[in-house]
């Protein structure tokens, strides 16, 4: 950080606009155009390139924003302010860090190199400050939305925290995305007067310019939703201009062209663009050619290509008319590839400028030949102007005020369960005890895309309510045999969604990231229906890689939700669970295990560094208990938790039933979830005609693989060490057949015969479910009983 930064307590005012800061912020836009265009410059044609195959970047995309990020950083933002900035102009972004002293010089060189700065800002993998991680179009956008809501419930319940403005960059073709409008439209995002989008309205997307004028009706949409509209469309001197005589006839000219027109036009020579304003004869064609006889042909181009996104006063202005009562959205209007020979050419997203073309920016720039990466003198006004910003935004370190440690998470709670129980019940039976948990229970949220009831969360709203940034009146109290109290208020703790699966993962992305964005440290705790983990699959990507610390519940699970049909039937989420970075999977059987999993995953969330998020795949599956006592009797209480936390655990020794020939042919069975009784069954079968038979129970598939990807390591390095496989499956047993079984596809567990290269048959759903009873799919899909004994002894039978 630049020394400048650390002098003093940063202030929260936004200077004074004067001519001479208005001409040091445009002289940092230059700058920030020529180092993001180097930058690629130079990873593309400078930098080594062994593979010989394109790097890429934006330099268009880049500079189409710059004037937008000038205004920001170097004006308009306060301290604590975050910012979503899009993707593609990530390099802009980081020469913005560069001359705020947040970014050091090597990392100039290093666009898109290992350890160097990442293609899209990253939040996890960049070395700079960057708020929010975008890259996948519309969930950059919509972060910022979800963060204003986060940092609403965060002053709700922990008193007076930093004020906050969320602000999200996104170019005009991100609006197509589905996420931005099922964002828009839930009830949760409404009235956050601390919230900001700003649209680079460049009228370009991937592979063409974008046909026809739609920004009329995007801001017609966005009136309708209660936001405030605000454009900055012309430059001032477009719209000195327009104030003389002829001058609103030669802007009704420029607001009718279409896209294509105007895009093609800014590229023309100065006699070409004046003969198309000109118009048709008796259009006010001789009011507009005398207004425009006094302008050179040379200057035509940069008059047509004054747009408000790229006029520093004119952002300025419009970025002051912002209203803190409601969420805005200002549509500035600006020219992809602004300020370089790319400018409005359809095809120049992934245009690269030659090194002729570089050295003519530089020239244009004014950059000294040699020179790369200069930053402005300390004692010029740009120069300045830097170290201003840099002390006002970063000059003071922040310090969360409210922090859940692990050492609060109890290693234990009291929960009186039935005998025989689902998972999905137990779930709702440990929240309703952990909100009588103080220290955990304030920073707990919960949300859900209007599942609550069907997923268990009652017991936990009726203790703690429903989030409302405003008291609401609860016009059902008086129904006596109400069961669900709906009381809405600032002090609730459940935020009801509407039904958008990718709303729910993009607010508990944006929970687990409160303690890094907001100072408040949540845990979150989402539900949704199994089946739709799928469909919020996006969202749930974006914030495991933004390193967001969150718990979802997918339930009910699998074709065991049997009357509901192949639709609501999930057999993918356990692969995706298994195999998703930054996530621990689990799939209890019992309410003894979810009880040391959630506590597990709530002290997951308090390590923010190493920390994961969890997925507890669930079932309403009623489970007799009882068939977990040979193992606690076996292991006791302790050493069966740390099994179980690591994954799995021996739920059945062959000993346990009586059996005592150590000669008689062995089988494992590992089963997972709610096919643990089905195991245990096929077990007795076994047993009874004359099989030994050990059942291994998995909590979580995901730990279990990890376990012995640990002791592959340490096999290939020669370490020391022993894993529970070891205690898992004992040395004289590790060439018995095994069989597992799951509710979800077959291959999810296959790998288990090759941990000691055993012959392995793998049982699941590998085909679309279907209405009807639990027992008809189970026997249909061969995953019951009757189904895994017989795979076990043709396994049996196979070994010999």
């Amino acid at each position: 950080m630049n020394a400048a930064a650390k002098q003093k307590k940063p202030s929260r005012e936004t200077p004074p606009l004067t001519p001479e800061r208005i001409e040091a912020l445009d002289a940092v836009q230059r700058r920030i155009v020529w180092l993001a265009s180097r930058m690629i410059d130079y990873a593309n044609h400078v930098r080594p390139n062994p593979e010989g195959t394109k790097i890429g970047g934006h330099q268009a995309s880049s500079t189409s924003i710059t004037s937008i990020l000038t205004a920001l950083y170097f004006h308009w933002l306060r301290p604590g302010d975050r910012v979503a900035v899009k993707p593609q102009s990530s390099p802009a972004f980081h020469a913005v860090q560069y001359l705020l002293g947040r970014l050091p010089c090597p990392y100039m060189t290093q666009l898109r190199a290992y350890g160097g700065l990442q293609p899209y800002p990253s939040r996890t993998k960049d070395p700079d400050a960057v708020d929010f991680s975008t890259g996948s179009v519309g969930l950059g956008a919509v972060a910022p939305a979800f963060a204003a809501a986060v940092w609403r419930y965060a002053r709700a319940h922990f008193g007076p925290i930093p004020a906050r403005r969320f602000v999200a960059l996104l170019g005009d073709a991100e609006m197509d995305e589905g996420s931005v409008w099922e964002a828009l439209l839930d009830d949760s995002l409404q009235g956050l007067g601390n919230l900001l989008w700003i649209v680079d309205l460049n009228r370009q997307s991937l592979d063409r310019v974008v046909p026809g004028i739609r920004a009329a009706r995007l801001k017609r949409l966005f009136e309708d939703l209660g936001w405030q509209v605000i454009e900055a469309k012309y430059g001032r001197r477009l719209q000195a201009l327009f104030a003389r005589p002829g001058g609103e006839t030669l802007r009704r000219r420029i607001d009718r062209m279409t896209n294509e027109e105007y895009q093609a036009l800014i590229r023309q020579g100065g006699a070409q663009i004046r003969r198309s304003l000109l118009g048709e004869k008796g259009q006010g064609r001789d009011d507009v050619e005398r207004l425009l006889t006094e302008i050179p042909d040379a200057e035509m181009p940069a008059l047509l290509s004054n747009l408000g996104g790229h006029d520093m006063e004119e952002l300025i202005a419009r970025l002051s008319e912002v209203d803190d009562r409601r969420p805005t959205i200002l549509f500035a209007y600006t020219i992809k590839g602004w300020g370089l020979p790319l400018a409005g050419h359809p095809l120049n997203h992934a245009q690269l400028m030659s090194p002729e073309q570089i050295e003519g920016l530089r020239a244009a720039c004014g950059i000294p030949d040699g020179e790369d990466w200069p930053l402005f003198d300390e004692a010029s006004p740009e120069g300045r102007l830097c170290a201003e910003r840099a002390r006002a935004l970063y000059g003071e370190e922040e310090r969360p005020s409210a922090v859940l440690a692990p050492e609060s998470v109890p290693g234990d709670i009291r929960m009186p369960a039935p005998l025989t129980t689902s998972t999905q019940d137990a779930f709702g039976r440990l929240l309703v005890q952990l909100a009588d948990v103080p220290e955990v229970a304030r920073h707990l949220v919960t949300t859900s895309p209007d599942v609550s009831i069907s997923t268990n969360l009652a017991g936990w709203i009726n203790k703690t309510g429903v989030f409302s940034p405003r008291e609401e009146k609860d016009y059902e109290d008086a129904e006596v045999y109400r069961l669900l109290k709906w009381h809405r208020s600032p002090g609730g703790q459940h935020i009801e969604l509407g039904i958008s699966e990718m709303n729910l993962f993009m607010m508990l992305s944006m929970m687990g990231l409160s303690k890094e964005l907001s100072g408040v440290h949540l845990v979150p705790v989402g539900t949704v229906y199994d089946p739709f983990v799928c469909r919020g699959l996006d969202a749930l990507i974006y914030g495991l890689y933004s390193g967001s610390k969150f718990i979802f519940a997918g339930t009910p699970s699998g074709v065991t939700l049997a009357p509901e049909g192949g639709s609501h039937q999930s057999t993918v989420t356990p692969s995706l669970g298994t195999e998703l970075p930054n996530l621990d999977y689990w799939e209890p059987c019992f309410a003894l295990e979810l009880k040391w999993i959630l506590l597990e995953a709530i002290r997951q969330c308090c390590d923010r560094a190493a920390g994961r998020s969890s997925y507890l795949r669930l079932s309403t599956r009623p489970v007799d208990q009882g068939l977990m006592n040979g193992a606690l009797k076996r292991l006791g209480e302790d050493a069966l938790r740390a099994h179980v936390l690591a994954g799995a655990c021996r739920l059945r020794d062959w000993r346990d039933g009586g059996m005592t020939d150590a000669s008689a042919p062995l089988v494992i069975l590992a089963a997972a979830g709610t096919l643990v009784p089905e195991a245990m069954a096929a077990a007795e079968i076994l047993e009874r005609e004359g099989a030994r038979v050990n059942v291994l129970g998995i909590a979580s598939p995901r730990r279990l693989y990890e376990q012995w990807q640990a002791d592959c390591a340490r096999k290939r390095q020669g370490t020391a060490g022993r894993g529970l496989f070891e205690e898992w499956i004992l040395p004289e047993e590790r060439t018995a057949p095994i069989v597992t079984v799951q509710d979800g596809a077959s291959h999810s567990l296959a790998w288990l015969g090759s941990v000691f290269g055993a012959r392995a048959v793998s049982l699941g759903v590998d085909r679309f479910g279907q209405t009807g009873s639990r027992a008809d799919l189970y026997r249909v899909f061969g995953i019951d009983a009757a189904g895994i004994a017989e795979a076990a002894f043709s396994a049996l039978e196979a070994a010999g």
